[in-house]
């Protein structure tokens, strides 16, 4: 299991062009006076899967070896990732199965049975359902794809640094949001391959924080719980691949509460007219929370998706 190169994320693109359509990176002069900065906001809730994820999830499926596509597929998923497999499979034609913990996100689990995969619905958070999609490889020998430990995820992932670069080549800081951490190595590893100047920032939930202390201590760790209102982040259990990548390519991690996160949203309701889901608020609710050392600089957030429910998207605007 070797990190992804360049060389890899060049190579995805070129697989994801004809699936997907190149997400806008837009700045807002309202968001601009909020945090006293020229803030650009790349909007992966534009994808059809209304989150970053499919875009490592067509990279990754259209690899698979032919006897693997018989087989099938299983994962588990907080939902987009779930959405991505989905998606990715019913491309390719093939069969996917995505695990997810009782009472997950019915928007999001709504969207992984509109793209035809079978939900299996077991455990009380995400780390449970990820051990039932283990089970169910074993068991079936289907192919287990790993929410992180994938490098053909984090290379497909990588692509929408790729574009935030040709747009905007210059900026001074990048927010990425962290739950398993494909986004943000995806988004470092190219970062620093191509603009190394550029501050790299991972912003995870101060209710799930197990990848922030597995990155200050340098072991992986875990909570015993990851409760917060950004199911993307939830997360009790940190991953080796992308939590080794983030300690050669990350420059600083920042913790958000969840008054931060629903704040956030609230923020790009009225300022960027556009939802944010949690995990998609947290990079902007990290930047507010330090936006005096970002005066004057020129900055990417990396708004990953936007499938909040209702309900919760009413907690974060009353």
């Amino acid at each position: 299991m070797e990190a992804p190169t360049l060389k890899d994320v060049i190579l995805a693109r070129n697989r994801i062009r004809p699936y997907l359509l190149k997400t806008p990176f837009h700045t807002y002069p309202t968001l601009n006076e909020h945090l006293g900065c020229e803030a650009y906001v790349k909007h992966e809730n534009h994808h059809p899967t209304g989150a970053f994820k499919i875009r490592g999830g067509i990279n990754l499926v259209s690899q698979l070896p032919e006897q693997e596509k018989e087989r099938g597929v299983v994962t588990a998923s907080t939902g987009n990732h779930g959405q991505s497999i989905a998606l990715a499979s019913k491309i390719f034609g093939v069969k996917a199965i995505v695990c997810v913990q009782d009472g997950a996100n019915p928007t999001k689990v709504a969207g992984i049975r509109s793209y035809g995969a079978e939900i299996v619905e077991h455990g009380r958070d995400f780390d449970d359902a990820r051990v039932n999609a283990e089970r169910l490889a074993k068991e079936h020998g289907y192919r287990y794809i790993h929410s992180g430990n994938e490098p053909l995820l984090i290379a497909g992932v990588g692509t929408m640094a790729l574009e935030m670069i040709e747009d905007q080549p210059d900026l001074d800081y990048v927010f990425s949001p962290v739950g398993a951490g494909t986004n943000c190595a995806g988004v470092g590893l190219v970062y620093k391959a191509l603009c190394p100047e550029t501050k790299v920032v991972a912003v995870q939930a101060e209710n799930a924080p197990s990848v922030y202390r597995s990155w200050k201590s340098g072991r992986l760790e875990s909570t015993d719980s990851a409760k917060t209102i950004a199911d993307g982040l939830a997360t009790r259990q940190a991953f080796e691949l992308p939590t080794e990548m983030l300690r050669d390519l990350v420059d600083d991690f920042i913790l958000v509460s969840e008054d931060e996160i629903k704040e956030a949203v609230k923020t790009y309701v009225e300022n960027a007219h556009t939802v944010a889901e949690g995990a998609g608020a947290a990079p902007l609710a990290a930047a507010t929370q330090i936006r005096d050392q970002l005066k004057g600089k020129k900055v990417g957030l990396i708004l990953s998706g936007g499938n909040m429910t209702y309900e919760n998207l009413m907690k974060c605007l009353t």
